[in-house]
């Protein structure tokens, strides 16, 4: 396939630090460089390797927390399972890591867009308590999307939300918040049917990312709720195949996409690295008070965007390439 560093490149500058004040500080151009795996434009078949540097670091930010494991980070965990750590920026368990994420899952929206025509499109539904109006995800785009810095397509919610990271920067605090995400066009037929269900690794993938808390699909937990007879999705005719009427089922029946768009909410929690001060202990339990001195988002979920659609790519292309090889081409 086609393959240039511009392809890339997009995805990572959506995701990169200091685009905005709803972002770590942090200066980082994060220019992506192919290094092997592509020639004359086009990938050789081999594997691809890619290099981004990251030039903006201050590890003496992290000095006394060598000692000190910070709340609700993975120092302590680390440390335990391992014997030693990286205390310069959280090593592996920092968000930076989600680089190489988006690289890849990158090319791989790339070729899910070439090959079967699938959009994916990830956007910000709250900020807090502040949730943004239902959005049409038959229509939503990226470029609504990326039209506010908050990464909501509502403009209003957007506004609202904007307020409520600034507010919590204001005040060395931080805040959480949820995204959610349509597939577009996917066919049906993808998914295992029992331990590789499509809704239970596009959790695996969804709560494998930094600071995610929570994984919903199709009505989620709202379906909880409800009875049977306003839930199920009755089937009718939709040109050539068979579609359903509603969508409760967010686009997969019994761990297989049903041709219906994919629907599914990742909840991110509060940025553990906070200026406020905070009483804790050190490796020794001797109480510390500690306050952060790293630059931080104040709200990780407008820069998850790109995290979030790149991990979903990836998680279809596999599943793609497993039904590709089982029934030709689909």
């Amino acid at each position: 396939m086609s393959l240039s560093e511009e392809d890339i490149q997009v995805q990572l500058d959506r995701r990169r630090p200091g685009q905005s004040k709803m972002a770590t500080e942090r200066k980082e151009a994060d220019q992506v460089t192919i290094l092997s795996g592509v020639e004359f434009g086009k990938t050789l078949g081999t594997p691809i390797g890619l290099l981004v540097a990251n030039k903006d670091q201050r590890p003496g930010d992290y000095g006394e927390m060598s000692k000190v494991p910070r709340p609700s980070h993975a120092d302590y965990t680390y440390q335990q399972k391992y014997g030693t750590r990286a205390s310069s920026g959280g090593g592996r368990s920092s968000a930076r890591e989600s680089i190489g994420r988006v690289a890849a899952g990158a090319i791989a929206e790339k070729y899910l867009r070439e090959q079967f025509g699938i959009e994916i499109v990830a956007w910000v539904s709250a900020v807090g308590h502040v949730e943004a109006p239902k959005i049409d995800s038959d229509t939503v785009s990226r470029e609504q999307v990326d039209a506010h810095i908050v990464r909501c397509p509502d403009p209003a919610a957007a506004a609202a939300m904007e307020a409520e990271v600034l507010a919590a920067r204001a005040a060395k605090d931080s805040i959480g918040g949820v995204v959610s995400c349509v597939c577009r066009n996917v066919p049906v037929g993808l998914g295992e049917p029992v331990f590789d269900k499509l809704e239970a690794l596009l959790a695996q993938a969804m709560l494998s990312l930094p600071a995610s808390k929570g994984f919903e699909i199709g009505s989620g937990f709202a379906g909880a709720q409800m009875r049977g007879s306003v839930h199920n999705d009755p089937f009718v005719q939709k040109g050539d195949r068979l579609g359903t009427l509603t969508n409760y089922s967010g686009g997969v029946q019994g761990g297989i996409s049903n041709g219906e768009a994919i629907l599914f909410r990742t909840a991110f929690k509060p940025v553990a690295t906070i200026g406020q001060e905070q009483t804790t202990v050190d490796m020794d339990g001797k109480e510390v008070v500690l306050a952060a001195k790293g630059r931080h988002d104040p709200c990780v979920v407008p820069r998850a965007i790109p995290i979030v659609e790149t991990m979903t790519a990836l998680v279809l292309m596999d599943l793609l390439l497993r039904q590709r090889s089982r029934r030709g081409n689909i």
